[in-house]
């Protein structure tokens, strides 16, 4: 075999291992032997893999940060509280209580990224909806979609958004200036299909009395912490300072006062945190800089450009909606990566790369395989006793993902 051919057999089985964990093997193991196959097939040097490892650097930072906030979020009760407002405030509505579970799934995944919302607010939803005697499911799916459609809103709100931006991260007006407009085009859109196809599904009443959850100490200081670190992180944007050592500073300051407060111990939360998900997410870094080293990269940079020359007008919104496709069969992190790598290689303009944005955060609602935040909530249903298919999310997918990542291209074309 060739060496590009043995490259993207390591690729592909490392994709799958990933996406379907054979055997239950963690993600980390699927990166890790993918990097120990690079080596030992001499596609990439010790120098190149600790270049990949470092190219990283601040989605680690971000990541860690993030996890820490959501864990004492979870510790501490501020999600079961935030459900359980959700619910006391439908009045005995389980159409409203829809609206407001949404509402509750696109602030978390703003502020806190669409991993806490699949990781942390799944749960709580799940409570709540057994607390109000309503069926689950509805109410479950709003969690796997909006940690999405609403992931681009702020550039905290994906890990995907640093991999794509990267160094040419813009500082928040700008952000704002190119996603608004089509973030809440694709929330908008989102949400109308969900409780179109949903609403036979929702009751009529469920009950409306629902007890509300005491914040302790430690629940107080922490969703002040997640407050806080919102308006931190907007700064950080703001003056275009890197989002990572920002966001794990606020995780590590959030648990400092937590702990202080609630007299307990800071090693528990950190205990808790999906290490693994770092050392997946290396072993992605050092997969895209072999890939690069051995041209393909460069070669998917000129079908690019070919593109580009062919279709100036539409090429945007092309390269977005192959991406937004791609992340079902790779997931999102991974053809992220190699997306970003090739907007870098051929110099892409913001609003090529802002389109190409969009396909990474939208496209993976169209199957549980899409993202890591969708295959986390597949695992929070578990956790819960629920079984959720494949070909079931398709079949809503088939319907969301497509006509909310067209509504978002054609805003981000009139607002670009």
């Amino acid at each position: 075999m060739s060496s590009n051919a043995i490259l993207w057999t390591i690729t592909a089985i490392t994709m799958l291992g990933i996406v379907v964990r054979p055997w239950r093997l963690p993600e980390a193991v699927w990166a890790g032997l993918a990097v120990a196959a690079l080596l030992g097939f001499a596609l990439i040097d010790t120098a190149q893999t600790l270049a990949g490892v470092a190219r990283g650097a601040d989605v680690y930072l971000f990541l860690a940060g993030m996890m820490l906030l959501a864990e004492l979020g979870r510790r501490h009760g501020v999600f079961d509280w935030l459900a359980a407002h959700a619910a006391r405030a439908a009045g005995g509505s389980g159409h409203r209580l829809f609206l407001l579970v949404y509402l509750a799934g696109t602030v978390v995944t703003v502020l806190l990224s669409n991993d806490a919302t699949a990781v942390v607010l799944t749960p709580a939803v799940y409570a709540v909806a057994r607390a109000v005697d309503a069926e689950p499911v509805p109410y479950l799916l709003l969690c796997a979609f909006v940690a999405n459609a609403a992931s681009f809103v702020l550039p905290v709100s994906n890990p995907a958004n640093l991999v794509m931006f990267g160094a040419h991260m813009p500082g928040l007006a700008d952000w704002l200036a190119l996603f608004l407009l089509p973030s809440v085009a694709a929330i908008v859109v989102t949400y109308a299909i969900l409780y179109y196809r949903l609403r036979a599904d929702l009751p009529a009443t469920i009950r409306s009395t629902v007890d509300v959850p005491l914040l302790a100490a430690g629940g107080r200081v922490t969703l002040a912490a997640l407050a806080g670190t919102a308006l931190l992180l907007g700064l950080a944007s703001a003056l275009r300072w890197p989002l990572g050592p920002v966001t794990l500073a606020a995780g590590v300051g959030a648990l400092l006062l937590a702990s202080v407060s609630g007299r307990q111990s800071p090693l528990g939360p950190v205990r808790a945190l999906s290490w693994d998900v770092l050392l997946m997410v290396a072993g992605l870094f050092v997969l895209i800089e072999a890939l690069q080293a051995h041209g393909v990269v460069a070669a998917l940079g000129a079908q690019l450009q070919r593109l580009q020359a062919a279709q100036p007008r539409l090429a945007d919104g092309i390269a977005g909606v192959v991406l937004a496709f791609s992340c079902n069969l790779f997931n999102n992190l991974p053809a992220g990566l190699l997306g970003a790598a090739t907007l870098d290689h051929v110099a892409a303009d913001p609003s090529l790369r802002a389109a190409a944005l969009i396909g990474i955060d939208l496209g993976p609602n169209l199957s549980v395989s899409g993202s890591l935040a969708t295959i986390l909530w597949l695992t929070a249903l578990r956790r819960e006793g629920l079984a959720f298919s494949g070909a079931r999310f398709l079949k809503l997918g088939v319907l969301v993902m497509p006509a909310s990542l067209l509504a978002a291209l054609l805003l981000l074309q009139v607002m670009a």
